[in-house]
């Protein structure tokens, strides 16, 4: 039976309520706009269409999934970040708003040399070598590719996978060209006798979460995005201690490091990177919410 979409969105919404999905009202809009590939500004035009059978059947397999827990963003296959649209699907993480704060801060230190309104470094860099470590997506490092000139960025993640998905996302924005990927376990690809490769900025939103809170979190995370990408380990520092140890050398003179941490890491974080010896100025800053989101800290020069 043909359905008009003002109907079959009402069934949608129903449908994803009652299966506990919190943006029920929104994740069935999302849904019909990717299946008739309309804007959401064009929905409401959209309301008395009448749709035939076959396409009825087409959005509740869309509803199925999205009920069975897989996050809408996979089923759609994209995700919005700073203002671009990202290739997502189960390989990487879905980059997060908490995250632009990351991407945000790290654009002001390129273009102006300036972190929360406040001078960084002793000299403006003019070109910026950026490594976006753990990058999954490339959301971190891409966007900073796209919104900034003066850098070049290597985006680099120990899953091809992931890194499949980073390159296609790099040429659907256009700047391939400024961009170069590179496979391995954190710093280890950019270590070595022959290979030495040094930054002006590493940047990076590492697997940070307890390994005993893996179980607590929504089902669609839990049993959807991929686990090497969530697991911090024990104390959800490994990675973290995994970078810290390796990042003096791989860092320029007044090189940055730049991490994403959880909410309740501030301390522990500072503390590994202060436990270097190698590192000055090291401070954190809150997000949007007022939470602790971005711990920053910068090679110190040799005394």
């Amino acid at each position: 039976m043909s359905l008009s979409v003002k109907e079959i969105l009402n069934i949608g919404r129903r449908q994803l309520e009652e299966s506990h999905i919190a943006d029920a009202a929104i994740d069935c809009k999302i849904l019909y706009c990717f299946l008739m590939n309309v804007s959401s500004a064009q929905l409401i035009l959209e309301y008395q269409r009448i749709l035939p059978d076959s396409l009825c059947d087409e959005y509740f397999k869309l509803l199925d999934k999205r009920s069975a827990g897989v996050p809408v963003q996979y089923i759609i296959g994209t995700q919005e970040f700073m203002g671009l649209t990202f290739k997502v699907n189960e390989s990487v993480l879905i980059p997060r708003q908490d995250t632009e704060t990351l991407v945000e801060d790290a654009i002001s230190i390129i273009r102006e040399n300036k972190l929360r309104g406040e001078d960084l470094l002793p000299k403006k860099k003019k070109e910026f070598d950026v490594l976006d470590l753990c990058c999954g997506s490339g959301a971190i490092g891409l966007s900073l590719a796209s919104l900034c000139d003066n850098v070049k960025v290597t985006c680099s993640d120990i899953s091809q996978e992931a890194l499949s998905v980073a390159r296609e996302n790099a040429e659907k924005l256009g700047v391939a060209k400024k961009v170069g990927f590179e496979c391995g376990n954190l710093l280890v690809p950019f270590k070595g006798k022959f290979k030495n490769k040094k930054f002006d900025l590493i940047i990076s939103n590492p697997p940070y979460i307890k390994t005993s809170v893996i179980p607590t979190l929504q089902k669609e995370v839990r049993d959807h995005e991929p686990m090497m990408a969530l697991d911090g380990g024990l104390g959800g520092l490994d990675f973290y201690r995994g970078i810290v140890a390796d990042a003096a050398g791989c860092l320029k003179k007044s090189g940055i490091l730049m991490f994403e941490i959880g909410h309740d890491q501030k301390d522990a974080v500072s503390a590994l990177i202060e436990e270097t010896e190698q590192f000055e100025k090291i401070t954190c800053h809150k997000d949007l919410a007022g939470r602790d989101r971005i711990v920053v800290a910068t090679l110190a020069g040799k005394k």
